[in-house]
């Protein structure tokens, strides 16, 4: 399983913080068509992303509704086939939301910055800093997020708890 720690809060000056990132970033990765569908499970989330740059995945993750930087855990699992796959598990679970975003990338070391452009919601975003899990480790990527978030210009007060498909619900 994957770990990460992130964070998630609307921009109103995609510029400003597009500069920003650029400035800090120690890669630049690109930008990425992203069309997300969420299948309605129990618990957790279910997506399946379609994506520009990484072609098709089914993303299962475990994740708290918290404002503040938070633990994500999750599997990325390649997709050969994702019209089938979607029509198979809309089927059997139903689809909860489809959200569409373009999303510049950059990177920190670890930490993926992301520049989201939401359909129907607008401009947000995220901080994911990749982990191995452990206790020990995580303290160190909190500080990190701590930092970038600081660096980036956004307040603690600014973050949102929840995903976008539930935020376009």
């Amino acid at each position: 399983m994957s770990t990460n720690l992130e964070i998630k809060a609307p921009v109103a000056d995609p510029a400003a913080f597009r500069a920003k990132a650029q400035a800090l970033a120690t890669e630049t990765v690109g930008t990425d068509d992203q069309v997300d569908t969420y299948f309605c499970v129990p618990s957790g989330r279910l997506k399946l992303r379609e994506s520009s740059l990484s072609g098709a995945q089914l993303i299962p993750y475990l994740r708290p509704n918290d404002g503040g930087p938070r633990r994500a855990d999750y599997q990325v699992i390649s997709v050969p086939d994702p019209d089938g796959l979607k029509a198979l598990l809309g089927e059997m679970l139903g689809v909860h939301r489809v959200v569409r975003k373009r999303r510049e990338i950059w990177l920190v070391d670890n930490v993926r910055i992301h520049l989201d452009a939401v359909d129907d919601l607008g401009d947000f975003m995220e901080l994911e800093a990749v982990f191995d899990g452990t206790p020990a480790t995580e303290a160190e990527q909190q500080r990190k997020v701590a930092h970038l978030m600081k660096e980036l210009g956004v307040d603690e007060g600014d973050l949102i708890a929840t995903s976008y498909e539930a935020l376009i619900g």
